[in-house]
């Protein structure tokens, strides 16, 4: 295993780096086990971004290119949810917003426990405490020559049943004539702290067929998704497909000003966690065992325009 000091040049150290064939990824461990940057190599432009990011270490984790969500994922309303008969609270984790979100992995340091030139694996141990259930989560990241495959996973190490879920978050640059095509049946409504309101059909502005996804002003939760997402822009040499076997729920935050784009493949439903525990089934939530483990598989392929 080498070590980031032992590869990078000055300006990119505590980075470590996986490139195969024209495909270069960094990852920031001790940034919330962030994506700081994936970029596709060509002749003619160098560097074309496949996800938005930075050349060095991000100084914030709203820098970077994406980020893990663990063990849940979106907001908990309040900071209060009740399970088997226990009432957890959770303080903010983000200024402004009186509910937390995103869980604990993409605020804490993680260790690279595994790295060669086109794969890596991250581990992040959360200790027993606010969130009252000691848990390990991984990331692996696997390069081959026409994208990144990538497992997010959590094993509970308390002696008792946790509840759990699992995202992923990129942030993908866009143009105006950036185009998202993805399959999703319901959308929810939301109120002005982005918590949900109602469920609505995926119809009109939640309609996520082939359309422009730049400068949409959505940050919706949608369910019922495909599990396949396909990104186009005419500016670029190809195609993005975003996919995931195990995800059901899909988010997308598309700001008015543009510039970027949000599209994440989670397991379950914003503030799920605040639902009755018999719905949680419904809303992609599990419930997992002492000892027990679930995981995320992800995929961000590089196709032919």
């Amino acid at each position: 295993m080498s070590t980031t000091d032992d590869i990078q040049p000055d300006g990119e150290r505590g980075l470590l780096k996986l490139v195969r064939g024209r495909l270069d990824l960094r990852l920031a461990p001790q940034v919330g086990g962030c994506i700081a940057a994936f970029n596709y190599l060509s002749d003619e432009k160098g560097k074309t971004p496949i996800l938005r990011g930075a050349e060095a270490v991000p100084s914030s984790i709203l820098e970077a290119a994406s980020f893990p969500l663990v063990p849940y994922s979106n907001r908990v309303r309040n900071g209060c949810f009740r399970f088997r008969g226990r009432e957890v609270t959770l303080v903010p984790n983000m200024e402004g917003d009186p509910s937390p979100l995103h869980g604990q992995g993409w605020l804490a340091a993680w260790t690279a426990e595994e790295h060669e030139s086109d794969r890596a694996t991250l581990v992040y141990r959360h200790a027993a405490g606010e969130w009252p259930w000691a848990y390990e989560a991984r990331q692996h990241f696997r390069l081959d020559e026409d994208g990144l495959s990538l497992r997010l996973s959590c094993r509970n190490l308390s002696g008792e049943p946790m509840p759990c879920g699992l995202g992923q978050h990129p942030y993908f640059p866009c143009t105006p004539e950036t185009r998202l095509d993805t399959r999703v049946e319901c959308a929810w409504t939301i109120d002005g702290r982005v918590l949900p309101v109602g469920k609505v059909p995926a119809t009109g502005r939640y309609d996520l067929r082939d359309r422009f996804v730049c400068g949409q002003d959505l940050d919706n939760g949608f369910g019922g998704w495909s599990g396949s997402a396909r990104i186009t822009d005419p500016g670029l040499s190809f195609a993005i497909e975003l996919s995931s076997p195990t995800a059901r729920f899909f988010q997308l935050y598309s700001p008015p000003a543009g510039g970027l784009f949000v599209a994440e493949p989670v397991t379950h439903a914003n503030a799920a966690l605040n639902e009755p525990e018999e719905m949680w089934t419904e809303l992609g939530l599990a419930i997992i065992g002492p000892g027990e483990e679930m995981a995320l598989d992800s995929r961000l392929s590089v196709c032919p325009a």
